[in-house]
């Protein structure tokens, strides 16, 4: 149930700085709805926990 691509600011664990991601918006199991997607820089996998709003 993925929607279309946006940008979103988010977390890398790797690189230790916010980064603008593309991601998509997808829910997980336990019914949170998140936008996933990879830095642009170094390529690992990014999350953002999204509002109800969002």
């Amino acid at each position: 149930m993925a929607q279309a691509t946006k940008t979103y600011t988010g977390y890398c664990v790797k690189c230790r700085e916010k980064r603008d991601f593309e991601g998509t918006v997808v829910v997980s199991d336990s019914g949170r709805r998140m936008a996933k997607g990879t830095c642009p820089v170094c390529g690992t996998k990014m999350n953002r926990i999204l509002g109800k709003d969002s």
